[in-house]
C-alpha cells in the first residue's frame, strides 16, 4: 500500500499539538517504518487563534469536529478532545459510521461507552485504538493484546495516576501533610480541572476498567470498580507505614476470582523494596501477570505531551502498516459480562489506631481480632505524652468481611479512640 495515511485531528491541546509536532519532525522516519507516508490533512479545535507552538497553516481547519469526521480526505480520526459524552462521543460515532478508523486518548469515553463503541466499530469494519488512554507512553495495551495474547492473565495492577503518586511520594520525602502537597500540585498544574478525577481515583479507575476488559475478556465495567481516593491518607500513615517497611500507593488491581471480577482502585501498602514501592514522582507503573509469562513490569511517563503523543502515534503507525485488531483484543460481541466481586481475595492489612492508656487495652484489641478470625503478624506501639498511644498492627491474610467485623468490634471495646485506619497490603 503506497497511498498516504491521512489523519484528521480533533482537539489541539497538549496531546494534539504533540502529535502534529511528531508528524512534522519525522516524516521520513514514519514513512520508512510504516511503508507509506503519514500525513495530516485536517484539524479542528475550539479556538482557531490560539498559538499552539506548531504550524497549522498547511492543514484544512474545521470549526466543527463532526465535519472533520466526514471529510473524504481523512482516513483516521484522532479524537483528542476528552470528555465521556458530548462532542467527543459524537465525533467517534460519526467517524465510524463514515468508514473512518479512530485513535483516541480518551479513557473516560471508553470506560463509559467502550462496549457500544466497540460493537459499532466492528459492525462497520472499523477499529478503535486507544494506547494513549492508559498509562501515557507505556505500551500496556499493545502488551496485553499482542505480546501476552497467549497467556491466561491472572492479575493486572499498577500505579496509573501520576498526580497521586507525586502527592504521596512528596508527602513522604518532604514530611508535608496532604493539604499542603495537594496545593503544591495544583500550583504546578498537575491536577485536572476537577481535582477529584485525580485524587478521587476516578481517572485511574477508568484506566483499570479498560485493562481488565482486555486481560479477562469481559465487557468494560467501570461501575464495578471500587473507588477510594487518597484524600484520607495522613502524613502519620505514610511515616508509620515506612517504619514497617511499606510505601502507600494509589493502586489499581484487577483479578478474576471464583466470585467474579475484582476491580479496585484504592490506597494500598506495598513493600518498599518492590518495583511499585520504589516508584517516585509522576511516573506510572503497570504490572501484568499471566500463567505462562509470570510477571511483567512496565514503567514510564504516564502523562504529558510527548509520552501521550508517542502512544497516539504508535496506534497510527499500526494502522498505517495494516494491523487491525478488535478494540478489546477479541470481538466485542464475544466479551462476557462479569459479575462484580468486592475484594474477594484475602490479603494482610495495616491497621492504625489510638488506644487509651489503660491496662489490658491491647488485649481487648487482640481479642476482637481473634474473634473475627484475624491473626496478628506484627505490632508496634509508639511512645506518647497524652492519654492515648498510637498503635500499628499488620495482620496476616484476612477477608474484607472479617476486617469489617473487627472494625465494628473495636467500637465497643472502650479503649480505641477515634476511627481506626485500615489499608490493604498488596503482595507484589
Amino acid at each position: 500500500m503506497t497511498s498516504p495515511l491521512r489523519l484528521g485531528i480533533a482537539g489541539l491541546g497538549t496531546v494534539g499539538a504533540g502529535v502534529v509536532r511528531i508528524v512534522q519532525e519525522h516524516p521520513e522516519l514514519l514513512a520508512a517504518r510504516a511503508g507509506r507516508a503519514v500525513e495530516i490533512t485536517a484539524v479542528s479545535a475550539r479556538d482557531r487563534t490560539r498559538d499552539r507552538g506548531v504550524d497549522l497553516s498547511a492543514y484544512a481547519w474545521e470549526d466543527d469536529a463532526a465535519t472533520l469526521a466526514v471529510r473524504d480526505d481523512v482516513d483516521v480520526v484522532l479524537e483528542l478532545m476528552g470528555g465521556h459524552d458530548g462532542i467527543a462521543k459524537s465525533v467517534v460515532e460519526i467517524a465510524l459510521d463514515h468508514g473512518k478508523d479512530v485513535v483516541t486518548a480518551n479513557k473516560a469515553l471508553l470506560a463509559h461507552h467502550g462496549q457500544a463503541l466497540a460493537e459499532r466499530a466492528e459492525a462497520q469494519g472499523r477499529v478503535i485504538r486507544f494506547e494513549a488512554a492508559v498509562a501515557g507512553g507505556i505500551p500496556v495495551i499493545k502488551a496485553l493484546t499482542e505480546s501476552l495474547a497467549g497467556n491466561e492473565m491472572t492479575r493486572v495492577m499498577g500505579v496509573m495516576n501520576g498526580t497521586c503518586n507525586y502527592i504521596l511520594t512528596r508527602m513522604q520525602s518532604a514530611g508535608l501533610p496532604y493539604d499542603a502537597v495537594f496545593q503544591e500540585a495544583a500550583d504546578l498544574g498537575y491536577l485536572e480541572a476537577d481535582p477529584q478525577l485525580d485524587v478521587g481515583g476516578i481517572d485511574a479507575g477508568h484506566k483499570l476498567a479498560l485493562l481488565a476488559a482486555i486481560a479477562f475478556g469481559t465487557r468494560v465495567d467501570f461501575s464495578g470498580v471500587e473507588l477510594e481516593g487518597i484524600g484520607a491518607i495522613t502524613i502519620e500513615d505514610i511515616t508509620h507505614a515506612a517504619d514497617m517497611g511499606f510505601r502507600i500507593k494509589l493502586l489499581g488491581v484487577a483479578q478474576m476470582t471464583g466470585r467474579g471480577l475484582e476491580q479496585r482502585m484504592s490506597p494500598c501498602l506495598v513493600p518498599a523494596s518492590s518495583p511499585l514501592g520504589q516508584l517516585e514522582g509522576g511516573t506510572n507503573m503497570v504490572v501484568l501477570e499471566g500463567d505462562a509469562i509470570g510477571q511483567v513490569v512496565l514503567r514510564g511517563p504516564g502523562a504529558g505531551a510527548g509520552p501521550t503523543a508517542s502512544a497516539v502515534m504508535g496506534d497510527v503507525m499500526d494502522l498505517a502498516r495494516g494491523l487491525r485488531l478488535p478494540v478489546f483484543g477479541q470481538p466485542a460481541t464475544g466479551l462476557r459480562a462479569a459479575r462484580a466481586a468486592q475484594a474477594a481475595v484475602p490479603a494482610p492489612y495495616y491497621l492504625r489506631m489510638r488506644l487509651l492508656d489503660k491496662p489490658g487495652a491491647l488485649a481487648k484489641v487482640a481479642k476482637v481480632l481473634g474473634e473475627a478470625g484475624i491473626s496478628i503478624d506484627r505490632m508496634r506501639q509508639y511512645d506518647h505524652e497524652d492519654v492515648s498511644a498510637p498503635v500499628l498492627i499488620v495482620t496476616h491474610k484476612t477477608t474484607r468481611s472479617a476486617l469489617e467485623e473487627a472494625l465494628s468490634g473495636f467500637e465497643v471495646t472502650g479503649v480505641v479512640q477515634g476511627d481506626p485506619v485500615a489499608i490493604r497490603i498488596e503482595q507484589v
